[in-house]
C-alpha cells in the first residue's frame, strides 16, 4: 500500500473521529428527545402505534442513508396501508421529531460556541471580536473611523408577519421550555436533579402531543402582534442591551480611546406588523393603533419591572456612601417620604422614577401599573427624560465608588431606554402604489381639480402633484362623501400623526411604497401626508422649506423596477426643493429592494445580479448627490427570497452599499429559528452588527482585481439564466396548471398561517396566474415538494451556454478557469454559489417525482418535470465544475450532517402528504385528510427550517 495514501486515510479517519466526538453530545440530545417522544407516543397512542412509527423510521433511515431499494418499497407499502387514524399519529410523530431535532441542533450550536470560548479559541467569523480584530489588524492605531461608525450607524432588523410561520405560539412556548431544560442537562447535576429535569421535559413533550398543532382559525393581525411581542420578552429586551455591553467591553480592550458614551443606539428594532397594508385588508388605522399600544404596554411593563427591581437592589445608605447633588435632588422630588428609607436616596429616587413611569403609562395608554405607585408624580414628556433620570443615578454611583452596581441591571436598562424608547419598535407603513393612485384620483376628482388623474401621462401627473403640494388648501373636505378606501387610507396617515405625537417620531417614521415604478408613485404619498398634517412647508420655498414626517421609501421589486431604480431616484432627488426634505431627514434617504418578487419574476441568478447592479447604480447616484443611502433589504427565509447566512450576505454586498446603515426584514418561521432561543438570538444580532461593521470599514478588503471582467461574465450568465427560467415558468404552456397540481399551494392557502391572503386573486381558479401569486407562498410551495426551484433553476443552463460558446477546448478551459476564479475571489459570486449548494443539498428529485404524479395531464407532467430534472442535473454538474467539490456541502460539514440526520424523517411526511393531497383532491369529505395535509406542511417546514 502507498504510504502517502495510508497517511492520508489515517488523517481523514482522525478528522472524522474528531467531528464525531464533537457531535457526540448532539447525537445524545437527539436520542434523548427521540426517546422521550417515543415514550409519550407509546403512552398516548399505545404500543401498536409506537411500533408502527418505529418501523417506518427504521425503513426511512435505511432507504435515505443506504439507498436501500427494498427498504423503499417496504416503506411505501406501510405508508400506503395506513388507516386515517394511523396516518394522523404518524404525521404528528415525525413532525414533532423535526421540531425536537431543531431544539437539539440549536443547543449544540450554543454548546460549541461555549467550548470555543472556554478554550480561548480565536474569534470566529461573524463575531464582534473577529470584526474588531480584523479592523485593528488593518488599521493599527487608527480608531477615528471606528468611533464614527458607532456614533452614526443604524442597523435595524425588521420583523414582518408574512404567512410562512406555521407554528402556533403555544407550540413555540413549549419548545422554549424544552430547550431551556435540555440546556440545563449540560450542567453538573445530581441524580435527583437530572431525574427532575427529565421528568419536566417529558411533561413538556406530553404537553406538545396533547396540544393542537394547527390553528383553529386564521391568524388575525392582533395575533401576529402578540406573537412578535413574545420574541421581545424572550430575546430582544435582554439580549440587545447585553450586546451593547459586549461592544463596550470589546472596545475597552481593542480601542480604549473610544468612550462608551459615544455609542449611539446603532442597533434598533423595526416592525411591519400592524402597518403593512399591501394586499392585506385586515390592516387598518385601528390595527396600527393596536400595534403601538401593545408595543408600548410591553416596554412599559419591562421598565416598571426593572425600576422596581433596582429599587430593591440599590439599598445604598448615605450613612455609608455618598450621593451626588443631582441624585439628592432626584430623591427629594420623590413622593416617597417613608422614614425607613430616609437615608437611602437611591431607593427614594427610584420610587419617584417608578411613580413617573406609572403616571406616563396611564397618560399614554390608560394603563394601570402592576404595582401601585406610592404617590402622584409628573408624567415624563418623553423617553429621553426617563433616560436622563437614570443617567443621574449612573453618574452618582460612578462618582461615589459605586460603579460596580451599574453593570448588573442599571446599565442595561439605560441602553434599553435608548434603543426602545416608549415605542419598543418603529412601525413601518406600507401600501401598494396603485392604492395611492386610486385615493389621489378620487380626491382630485371630488375636489374638482382633475376628473381622471389615472389617465394622465407621467409628466402631467408630476406637474399636477407638485402644484397641489404648493397649495395651502387641502383636497379633502369633511362635507363630501368618499369611498371607504379613501377614508381608510387617510385614517392610517392620521393615526400615524397621532402616534408620533404620543410616542415620539421614532414610533412611526417610514412609509414604503410597494410596486414603485414612477416618481409620481412617491409624490402621491407626499401629497397624502400634506392632506393629513404630516407635511410642512413648500417645495422650493426657501423661507418655508418642505419637510415631511414620514420618509417616503420606494420598494423596487421586479426585474424591470430594479433596472429603473437609479433613474427614478435621480428624478426624485432632482425635484426642485427636494434637497430641503433630505436635509430634514438628516441628509439621508432610504431605498428598499425586494428579493422575493424579483426572484419570481426572473429567477435566482438574475434576481441576485439585478439587485447587485441596482445597488451599485444607487451608490454612484447618491455619492454624486452627497446624500447618505440606506438600503433596506427585503430578505425572506428561502435562498430564493434572499435568505441564507446573514454574515456572508452582508459582506457580499457591493462596496459602498452598507456604509454603516442597513435595514433587513426577518420573516416567517425564520423569526422563530433565529430568535426563539435567547442565545441563538444574541448570536444572530451580533452577526448582523459584525458584518455591517466589516462591510462599512473594510469595503474593498475582499474585492477582486478583475472585478470588471467578472461582472461582464456575470451579465452573460444572468442573460442565459433569465431566458431559461422565463422559458419554463412563463412560456411553457400549462406550467401554471403543473404548479398548482404538483405542489400543495392550494392547501397552503387554506392554512391559518397568516392574516394575509396567499394571492390577490387566489380564490378564482379561472383567473389564477403565476403573476398574481405572492412570492412567499410561491417559494414555500416549492420547498414542500422538495424541489426548491427558486434557489437554483437556470444556473446550469447559463454555465453550459457560456462554456459551449467557446471556439475550442482551450477557450472552454479558459472560461471554466475564469468561473473558478470568480468563485474563489469574488464574495458576491461565492455567496451565490454557497447558497445554491445548500438548496441543491435539500432538493430531492425522488420525492419531487411523487408530487409530479399528482398532475393529471401525463404529457404535461412528463414535459415539465423532465425539464426540471435536466436543469437540476445541469446545475449540480456546473456547481461541481466551478467549486471542485463533487459532494454537496463539502465545505459545510455541520449542515451536511444535519441534513443527513433529519431528512430520513421528512421522507415519510412527504410521502403521506402526496397521498393525502390525492385523497383530498379526489373529493373525500374526511376532515382528517385535510388536517393531515396541514400537519405535514407544518412538519416539512420545520424539517427544512428556512422555507418561507
Amino acid at each position: 500500500m502507498d504510504s502517502s495514501a495510508s497517511a492520508g486515510d489515517t488523517k481523514q479517519r482522525a478528522t472524522r473521529r474528531t467531528r464525531e466526538d464533537k457531535d457526540a453530545p448532539l447525537k445524545e440530545d437527539i436520542r434523548l428527545l427521540g426517546r422521550l417522544l417515543g415514550d409519550v407516543l407509546r403512552e398516548q397512542q399505545g404500543d401498536a402505534t409506537f411500533e408502527l412509527v418505529e418501523r417506518i423510521r427504521q425503513k426511512a433511515v435505511r432507504f435515505h442513508r443506504e439507498d436501500d431499494r427494498a427498504a423503499a418499497e417496504a416503506l411505501d407499502a406501510i405508508l400506503n396501508g395506513l388507516t386515517p387514524e394511523q396516518t394522523m399519529a404518524v404525521v404528528r410523530a415525525f413532525s414533532y421529531f423535526s421540531h425536537l431535532a431543531n431544539i437539539a441542533e440549536d443547543r449544540h450550536h450554543n454548546r460549541r460556541r461555549r467550548v470555543h470560548a472556554l478554550a480561548g479559541s480565536r474569534p470566529q467569523a461573524g463575531s464582534l471580536a473577529h470584526a474588531l480584530a480584523t479592523w485593528s489588524a488593518s488599521q493599527p492605531g487608527g480608531n477615528q473611523a471606528l468611533q464614527a461608525f458607532f456614533a452614526s450607524a443604524l442597523i435595524v432588523p425588521v420583523l414582518t408577519a408574512h404567512p410562512t410561520e406555521v407554528q402556533r405560539k403555544s407550540i413555540l412556548d413549549a419548545e422554549r421550555d424544552i430547550a431551556r431544560l435540555l440546556a440545563s442537562l449540560d450542567q453538573p447535576l445530581t441524580a435527583r436533579e437530572r431525574s427532575h429535569s427529565l421528568s419536566l421535559m417529558r411533561a413538556k413533550v406530553t404537553s406538545l402531543w396533547q396540544t393542537r398543532m394547527l390553528r383553529g382559525a386564521r391568524l388575525t393581525v392582533a395575533d401576529e402582534i402578540e406573537n412578535a411581542l413574545s420574541y421581545y420578552r424572550t430575546t430582544f429586551l435582554s439580549e440587545i442591551p447585553a450586546l451593547y455591553g459586549d461592544v463596550e467591553e470589546l472596545l475597552k480592550q481593542s480601542a480604549p480611546d473610544i468612550p462608551a458614551s459615544t455609542l449611539a443606539p446603532f442597533l434598533q428594532m423595526g416592525s411591519w406588523i400592524g402597518g403593512d397594508r399591501d394586499g392585506n385588508p385586515n390592516v387598518t388605522a385601528p390595527t396600527l393603533q393596536l400595534a403601538i399600544t401593545r408595543q408600548a404596554t410591553e416596554i412599559f411593563n419591562y421598565y416598571l419591572d426593572q425600576v422596581h427591581a433596582l429599587g430593591a437592589e440599590l439599598s445604598v445608605s448615605n450613612l455609608l456612601a455618598g450621593a451626588s447633588d443631582a441624585l439628592k435632588t432626584l430623591a427629594e422630588r420623590s413622593p416617597d417620604d417613608s422614614p425607613h428609607r430616609a437615608d437611602e436616596p437611591y431607593r427614594r429616587a427610584l420610587i419617584g422614577i417608578y411613580a413617573r413611569l406609572a403616571a406616563t403609562a396611564h397618560a399614554l395608554l390608560g394603563y394601570q401599573a402592576p404595582r401601585v405607585a406610592v404617590g402622584p408624580a409628573p408624567v415624563y414628556a418623553d423617553a429621553r427624560e426617563f433616560a436622563s433620570d437614570l443617567q443621574t443615578i449612573v453618574a452618582s454611583l460612578t462618582s461615589q465608588h459605586g460603579a460596580a452596581l451599574i453593570a448588573p441591571r442599571l446599565g442595561p436598562l439605560v441602553r434599553a431606554v435608548e434603543v426602545f424608547g416608549f415605542h419598543l419598535a418603529s412601525i413601518d407603513l406600507r401600501q401598494s402604489s396603485d392604492v395611492h393612485e386610486a385615493v389621489i384620483a378620487e380626491l382630485l376628482a371630488k375636489a374638482g381639480v382633475e376628473k381622471d388623474y389615472a389617465k394622465l401621462s407621467e409628466d402631467e401627473k408630476l406637474a399636477l402633484l407638485l402644484r397641489e403640494l404648493a397649495q395651502p388648501r387641502p383636497l379633502f373636505s369633511p362635507h363630501i362623501e368618499y369611498s371607504q378606501r379613501v377614508r381608510g387610507e387617510l385614517a392610517v396617515f392620521e393615526a400615524a400623526r397621532e402616534i408620533r405625537a404620543r410616542f415620539g417620531g421614532r414610533a412611526v417614521r417610514n412609509y414604503i411604497i410597494s410596486h414603485t415604478e414612477t416618481v409620481s408613485d412617491l409624490i402621491e404619498v407626499m401629497l397624502l401626508q400634506k392632506e393629513t398634517g404630516l407635511w410642512h412647508g413648500q417645495l422650493g420655498n426657501t423661507a418655508h422649506p418642505a419637510a415631511m414626517n414620514l420618509m417616503v421609501i420606494p420598494l423596487f421589486e421586479t426585474i424591470a423596477d430594479l433596472r429603473n431604480a437609479a433613474d427614478i431616484m435621480r428624478a426624485l432627488l432632482e425635484l426642485p426643493g427636494f434637497s430641503a426634505i433630505v436635509a430634514h431627514q438628516g441628509g439621508e434617504q432610504e431605498v428598499m429592494l425586494g428579493y422575493s418578487d424579483s426572484n419570481k419574476d426572473g429567477g435566482f441568478l438574475t434576481s441576485n445580479w439585478e439587485l447587485y447592479k441596482a445597488e451599485l447604480a444607487l451608490v454612484n447616484l447618491f455619492r454624486e448627490k452627497h446624500i447618505r443611502l440606506r438600503l433596506f433589504h427585503g430578505r425572506g427565509g428561502t435562498v430564493g427570497r434572499g435568505g441564507g447566512p446573514t454574515y456572508q450576505a452582508i459582506l457580499a454586498q457591493p462596496p459602498g452599499t452598507v456604509n454603516g446603515h442597513i435595514r433587513l426584514t426577518e420573516q416567517g418561521e425564520v423569526i422563530a429559528s433565529k430568535f426563539a432561543n435567547p442565545e441563538i438570538g444574541r448570536r444572530n444580532l451580533e452577526t448582523i452588527v459584525a458584518a455591517t461593521l466589516e462591510a462599512t470599514l473594510l469595503p474593498n478588503r475582499n474585492q477582486p482585481a478583475r472585478l470588471a471582467t467578472f461582472e461582464k461574465v456575470m451579465q452573460t450568465l444572468s442573460d442565459e439564466a433569465f431566458a431559461a427560467y422565463r422559458a419554463l415558468v412563463y412560456e411553457t404552456p400549462g406550467f401554471k396548471d403543473y404548479f398548482f397540481a404538483a405542489t400543495p399551494i392550494a392547501e397552503i392557502a387554506e392554512l391559518n398561517i397568516g392574516s394575509r391572503p396567499a394571492s390577490r386573486k387566489f380564490n378564482d381558479p379561472n383567473h389564477r396566474r403565476i403573476e398574481d401569486l405572492r412570492a412567499i407562498p410561491w417559494g414555500f410551495s416549492w420547498g414542500q415538494c422538495r424541489l426548491l426551484l427558486t434557489g437554483w433553476f437556470g444556473f446550469g443552463s447559463a454555465v453550459q451556454a457560456y462554456l459551449d460558446a467557446s471556439k475550442d477546448d482551450t477557450e472552454r478551459a479558459r472560461r471554466l478557469s475564469l468561473l473558478q476564479q470568480m468563485y474563489k475571489r469574488w464574495p458576491f459570486f461565492a455567496n451565490l454559489l454557497s447558497n445554491m449548494d445548500m438548496v441543491l443539498a435539500k432538493t430531492d428529485l425522488a420525492v419531487a417525482s411523487r408530487y409530479a404524479e399528482l398532475v393529471p395531464d401525463a404529457e404535461l407532467r412528463t414535459t415539465v418535470f423532465s425539464r426540471i430534472v435536466q436543469e437540476w442535473e445541469s446545475t449540480a454538474h456546473a456547481l461541481s465544475l466551478i467549486t471542485g467539490q463533487a459532494q454537496r456541502l463539502a465545505d459545510n460539514p455541520l449542515l451536511a450532517r444535519s441534513i443527513k440526520n433529519r431528512f430520513p424523517y421528512l421522507d415519510p411526511l412527504n410521502h403521506l402528504q402526496v397521498e393525502l393531497l390525492r385523497r383530498h383532491r379526489s373529493g373525500t369529505s374526511d376532515e382528517r385528510v385535510r388536517r393531515g395535509i396541514h400537519l405535514t406542511i407544518n412538519g416539512i417546514a420545520a424539517g427544512l427550517r428556512n422555507t418561507g
